[in-house]
C-alpha cells in the first residue's frame, strides 16, 4: 500500500523560515515529499540552481522537481488557475499526491486539482512573520529567518588584491565603515607576525594561513550587510609560496583554485602610490615584482578584474561606482560594458 505523499512548491526567492516550516512540517507527517521549485527570473537574479540547491542541501530527504518552463503569471482567475493546476500534473507525470502544503491562497485549487487534502501550514504568518518581498527588499533586516547557507549566497563578496603596501587594508575598512557591514582583514600578515622565523614561513604554515583566512571569512559572511570587503586571499598566499620556496603545497594550490569563482568582484590595487617601507616588507623593489606575478596569475586564470590607480579617494569612488551598477548574479560582462 502505497504510503502519504506530499507536494510543495514555489521560487523559493530566497528561501526562508515560512518556506522551511511548510517542507518541515510536510517531512514530519508524509512518507514523501516533493518540492517544485519555479525559474522566476522576473523576481529574482538568483539562479534556479542555486535556489534548488538550498533545497537539497537542506532537506536532502525531499525530491526537487525544477520547474524550468513553469507559468509566470500570479493570480486569482479562472485562466491562471487552470495553467498552474495543468503544469504542476504534467511536471508530476503519474506521481499520486495525497496532501498539498502551502500557506496561500491556492492551496485550495491545486488541492483540489490534485485531488490532494489541503493541508494549510501558518497561513497568517503567526509563526514566521515573514515574506520573500520583505527578504528580497532587505535581506540582513531579516536575516534571522534565513538559513546561514542562504544568507551567506545573498552576500557580495569583494576581494582586494596586490602586492604589499597597496592600499588594500585602508580601502577594505574605509568601504566597510562606508557601507555599514564587515571587512575581512589580511589573516596572512598577523600569522606572519606571530610564527615567523627570520620572516620567512614554512610550505604548511602558508597551508595554514589560507585555511584560516578562508575559516574567517566563512564567519564574516554571515556578519555582512550586502557586502563583505576581503583584503587579499588564497591566491596571494599562492604566490608567496612561489616567491619564497619556488613552489606550492597541494592543499594551497586546491584552496587557490577555489578562490577562481568565490568572489564577486576582484580589485587590483595598483603600485602607484608611496611605499611604505614598514619592518614586515620587504622593499620596493619586491613590491613592483610582486605586483607583475599577481596580475600575471590572474589574467593566466582568466579572473575578470578592475585596476584601482589614484589617490585613496579616487580608488573607493571608483569602487562605489562599480558597486552602485553591480548586480549579484548578473553578467560581469555587462558592468564591465557600463564602467
Amino acid at each position: 500500500m502505497a504510503g502519504n505523499c506530499g507536494l510543495t512548491l514555489g521560487k523559493y526567492a530566497p528561501l526562508h523560515r515560512g518556506h522551511q516550516f511548510a517542507i518541515e512540517t510536510a517531512l514530519a507527517e508524509m512518507d514523501e515529499v516533493l518540492a517544485i521549485i519555479y525559474d522566476c527570473p522576473e523576481v529574482t537574479a538568483i539562479p534556479l540552481t542555486v535556489r534548488a540547491n538550498w533545497l537539497r542541501k537542506l532537506y536532502p530527504a525531499i525530491e526537487v522537481i525544477e520547474a524550468w518552463d513553469g507559468p509566470t503569471e500570479i493570480g486569482d482567475t479562472p485562466e491562471i488557475k487552470k495553467k498552474h493546476e495543468e503544469y504542476i500534473l504534467k511536471k508530476l507525470e503519474s506521481k499520486k499526491i495525497t496532501h498539498f502544503y502551502s500557506s496561500e491562497f491556492y492551496g485550495e485549487h491545486v488541492s483540489q486539482a490534485l485531488g490532494a487534502v489541503n493541508r494549510l501550514v501558518d497561513s497568517d504568518r503567526k509563526t514566521f512573520s515573514v515574506s520573500g518581498t520583505q527578504v528580497r527588499q532587505n535581506p540582513y533586516a531579516f536575516r534571522d529567518y534565513l538559513h546561514p547557507d542562504v544568507y551567506r549566497d545573498l552576500i557580495t563578496n569583494v576581494v582586494f588584491l596586490g602586492a604589499p603596501s597597496t592600499g588594500k587594508t585602508t580601502i577594505a575598512s574605509q568601504l566597510a565603515k562606508e557601507y555599514k557591514t564587515v571587512w575581512m582583514p589580511e589573516y596572512g600578515r598577523e600569522y606572519w607576525e606571530q610564527h615567523q622565523i627570520e620572516r620567512r614561513l614554512s610550505l604548511s604554515q602558508l597551508v595554514e594561513i589560507a585555511k584560516g583566512h578562508l575559516e574567517r571569512e566563512e564567519t564574516l559572511l554571515l556578519q555582512a550587510n550586502q557586502y563583505l570587503f576581503t583584503d587579499t586571499n588564497a591566491l596571494t598566499t599562492y604566490q608567496f609560496s612561489l616567491y619564497y620556496h619556488k613552489t606550492v603545497a597541494l592543499e594551497l594550490t586546491q584552496l587557490a583554485n577555489q578562490a577562481v569563482s568565490r568572489y564577486d568582484l576582484v580589485f587590483l590595487c595598483d603600485t602607484d602610490i608611496p611605499y611604505d617601507n614598514t619592518w614586515d616588507r620587504s622593499g620596493e623593489g619586491n613590491r613592483s615584482i610582486f605586483q607583475k606575478q599577481i596580475k600575471n596569475d590572474l589574467i593566466l586564470r582568466k579572473i575578470p578584474f578592475f585596476t584601482l590607480q589614484g589617490n585613496l579617494n579616487i580608488r573607493i569612488n571608483f569602487v562605489k561606482n562599480v558597486l552602485s551598477n553591480y548586480q549579484k548574479y548578473h553578467n560581469l560582462l555587462d558592468l564591465f560594458l557600463k564602467i
